[in-house]
């Protein structure tokens, strides 16, 4: 079995300029299948709530969906590091809350890191996480959870003003201890900047090649949704035409009476039902 991806993976990778591959995972047979894939690392988003929850945005998931799919994720997984999402609220309402949070996170779910959104706000909040041995990815840029802030999916970075916020975010989340930062459409030059100067890896998600490394919603990659794609993302399969078109299949089937046939089905010695005949004619 391939050697465990930890988080001095991570520190390793950006000190030898090998890029580091993330995907998301929600359920034991994506991740397994991850996992075996060779992915560096799965990160549980809280992305679920749009993905597999139905939800509009991030802000509705909460501990226990979170937990839920973390648990099922770290079942499938041997080698890649699991990193669960932090939910909307879960260490906002003081540090001991936060610090409880993350470590449900890790003792209940079984992830090996948390992440979570925000910047020099969230300092200390990472600090006491950490000081409670638990790893902490940071987040910055487009921050999901703070969608109502922004007033819908945008770019960040794009003002002197912004581009400056998220670059001293990111020093003061690596002076804090986070072992890695998510930039989430963070304009792919400033992204660039930034990561040049980190001493801990950056994970682009629609941010450009000059990023430490790159992560994506797994359901995107597969071509899960015909009528969503994110600028960001790139399908490398046609999963919801290959869904569809088995579904159809198998409708026309069983209308037909096609399936089951003999070899999809059990069988049982003739005697016996010439028995059960007899005894209820």
């Amino acid at each position: 079995m391939q050697k465990r991806f930890t988080i001095n993976e991570f520190k390793k990778a950006k000190e030898n300029k090998n890029k580091i591959s993330m995907l998301t995972a929600y359920d034991y047979p994506t991740a397994r299948i991850l996992d075996q894939a060779g992915v560096d690392s799965i990160l549980v988003g809280d992305s679920l709530g749009m993905v597999v929850l139905g939800y509009e945005d991030t802000v509705r998931v909460t501990m226990e969906d979170m937990l839920h799919h973390i648990k099922a994720v770290s079942r499938g997984v041997k080698r890649a590091l699991v990193v669960g999402d932090m939910p909307f609220l879960s260490y906002h309402t003081g540090r001991h809350e936060s610090v409880r949070n993350a470590g449900r996170l890790m003792s209940e779910g079984g992830c090996k890191a948390i992440k979570l959104e925000g910047g020099e706000e969230v300092v200390e909040t990472v600090k006491a996480i950490i000081a409670a041995g638990i790893p902490v990815m940071g987040h910055l840029g487009y921050t999901p959870q703070s969608i109502n802030v922004f007033g819908g999916h945008k770019a960040q970075g794009r003002t002197i003003e912004t581009a400056e916020k998220i670059f001293n975010d990111a020093l003061a989340l690596q002076k804090a201890g986070a072992f890695a930062i998510v930039l989430e459409c963070v304009p792919y030059k400033l992204a660039e900047f930034i990561s040049g100067r980190l001493e801990i890896p950056s994970i682009g998600i629609g941010s450009g090649a000059g990023c430490d490394g790159q992560v994506l919603v797994a359901h995107d990659i597969l071509g899960m949704f015909k009528d969503f794609s994110p600028r960001h993302a790139k399908k490398y399969l046609d999963m919801e035409g290959d869904i569809t078109r088995a579904a159809e299949m198998y409708i026309k089937e069983v209308k037909e009476e096609l399936f089951p046939n003999e070899s999809n089905s059990f069988t049982v010695e003739d005697e016996i039902l010439v028995q059960l005949k007899e005894k209820y004619r």
